[in-house]
């Protein structure tokens, strides 16, 4: 038998599986089943040709059951790379068929799912981890530990920060389950939601969380977070990037500013996958509790009604509200 530890990826055919399966053949481990109902899965004959490949939850559920009940042969985790709103149900067959599990983000969609998949760790023995990549970037743990640092000397300073994030998507987007919010929770969600756990790494808690607009293509608002305030403007709408971003024919523009300062993270993204799982591997991955605060942010943030251009609102919500 192989060494290294067994592994099923749930998702296989979707866009962030392949640094799932990366991560899995980097850290020296197995892929042994995965699963997707679409079947272009070419990409698995790159990583694992001779995993066991399913399209239909009932056969995979099937198999890992079998392979639960073989002695040395126990899968000892379960990767969730599905669509959001499937998560929690995923994770729970995971923990029930004695893997721990390892979710991409966001986790859940709601705190109280945290709160009852706490109560099944419990009951199986078995660990929740999400995987929080930008807690790893270089650039982000230097940050922490500048904060930190100036906190000690400074503990009521109050950092500025803007956060935009514009990430066009075609019209497939709104078609597809993303473009549900009951399926992805919606914007804030579906590509805010690591930028606001990351935030909250660094500069505290969320103290005041205020929407000033939110429609099907773009979230925006302010955070009071215990030692910054935040205005934050996310989109998919290719109309928002700046034009100067748009000339260089890039469909996608990032900025973090920290008093005024913009910080770089553009590189050292392509290994964090295969850093998380390092790090799960060594018992050290990010759990159920390092994942309530983002997901509090965001189930709040979808619930919130927006208030248009009053107070400290992101420059960039003139673009769409004149």
């Amino acid at each position: 038998m192989e060494k290294g530890k067994n592994f099923a990826l749930m998702g296989a055919a979707g866009y962030i599986a392949p640094r799932h399966m990366k991560a899995i053949k980097e850290t020296g481990n197995n892929l042994i089943a995965a699963l997707d109902p679409y079947d272009g899965i070419g990409i698995m004959d790159s990583y694992f040709p001779e995993a066991s490949f399913f399209t239909e939850f009932e056969r995979f559920d099937r198999f890992v059951d079998k392979w639960h009940r073989e002695h040395e042969k126990k899968i000892e985790y379960v990767s969730i790379a599905t669509p959001n709103y499937l998560h929690d149900a995923h994770i729970r067959f995971a923990l029930r068929s004695g893997a721990d599990a390892i979710c991409e983000k966001p986790l859940v969609l709601n705190v109280h799912n945290i709160d009852q998949l706490k109560v099944i760790e419990n009951e199986t023995g078995k660990k929740v981890y999400n995987i929080l990549q930008l807690r790893l970037h270089p650039s982000i743990i230097a940050l922490k530990e500048r904060v930190v640092k100036e906190l000690k000397e400074n503990p009521d300073k109050m950092y500025e920060i803007d956060l935009t994030y514009l990430t066009s998507r075609g019209k497939w987007y709104f078609i597809s389950w993303k473009g549900d919010q009951a399926k992805s929770g919606g914007i804030a969600s579906n590509i805010g939601v690591h930028f606001y756990d990351m935030l909250c790494w660094v500069f505290g808690d969320v103290e005041e969380n205020i929407v000033h607009l939110k429609t099907a293509d773009t979230n925006a608002g302010y955070f009071k977070l215990k030692n910054a305030h935040v205005k934050w403007f996310l989109s998919v709408n290719y109309d928002y990037i700046p034009q100067a971003i748009k000339e260089t024919g890039a469909r996608t523009y990032r900025s973090i500013t920290v008093d005024g300062e913009e910080l770089e993270f553009s590189d050292g993204f392509t290994d964090l996958h295969t850093r998380s799982y390092e790090e799960i591997l060594k018992g050290n991955g990010s759990g159920l509790d390092d994942a309530y605060d983002s997901i509090k942010t965001v189930s709040t943030i979808r619930n919130l009604e927006p208030i248009g251009l009053k107070g400290e609102y992101h420059p960039f919500v003139k673009k769409v509200i004149v």
